[in-house]
């Protein structure tokens, strides 16, 4: 299948060369110049992914992100000229699942895509046991307490009701349910779910764990599943 890429940036150079890259690489492109524009690509084309620069005019890139995740849970990437660590963590808090600074290098740049186009298609059930479930036989569930994790299906619930989680969000979170009590490092969950070495990324990771917790936990400053052990990393408890 043709991945379809929506790019979103004002400056017409950058969407050229972005254009070039993926093109190039068989993606289709839909690109945009303003964010205003952005949210409604987004919900007319229907991008497998989206590339979001941050600084634009009409409607900011951070301000089309959130809309953006009112209605999809496409993988956004964000590209921005600040590299700040305050930039990254507001990128990720309002729903960016990661966070390019230009220049940006084309590899680079397109290995990421890769890697989220990858996550959103197991997100998407493409790999889901179609057999298995057509026996009613239930596989890849995971459960901890009221939180339930069902692999075949992609849904989160919490107590009977479904929530929706990003793709790095329900990775993250498939990894920790899957192996409970067992503690991961900031590093480990990343090359586990980005599948690329980890370099200063834990407050990557801890922005999306502070996400996840904002939708599993009735209460997030005294989690029930999803713990820190400081200094170690994170894990999710086992319960009955």
């Amino acid at each position: 299948m043709e991945y379809k890429i929506l790019i979103c940036d004002d400056d017409v150079d950058i969407l050229n060369a972005l254009e070039i890259y993926l093109r190039g690489e068989g993606y289709g492109v839909v690109r945009v110049e303003n964010g205003a524009d952005a949210i409604a690509g987004v919900a007319a084309a229907r991008p497998h992914l989206v590339l979001l620069d941050i600084m634009m005019p009409i409607t900011d890139g951070i301000t089309a992100a959130v809309e953006i995740r009112k209605t999809s849970n496409v993988p956004i990437i964000f590209l921005s000229a600040k590299s700040e660590d305050t930039d990254r963590v507001l990128g990720l808090n309002m729903g960016g699942d990661d966070y390019i600074t230009k220049p940006f290098n084309p590899v680079e740049l397109l290995a990421r895509i890769k890697s989220a186009l990858r996550r959103y298609a197991r997100l998407g059930g493409i790999q889901a046991h179609v057999g298995d479930a057509a026996f009613g036989v239930l596989q890849n569930i995971y459960q901890t307490g009221g939180l339930t994790v069902d692999d075949d299906k992609k849904m989160v619930t919490v107590d009977g009701e479904e929530t929706t989680l990003t793709p790095i969000e329900y990775n993250i979170l498939l990894l920790l349910i899957k192996n409970q009590d067992r503690v991961f490092s900031s590093d480990q969950i990343y090359e586990a779910v980005w599948n690329e070495p980890a370099f200063y990324v834990s407050k990557t990771v801890s922005v999306h764990i502070r996400n996840i917790r904002e939708k599993i936990e009735i209460n997030p400053k005294e989690p029930r599943y999803l713990k820190v052990v400081y200094g170690l990393g994170y894990k999710v408890v086992s319960l009955q």
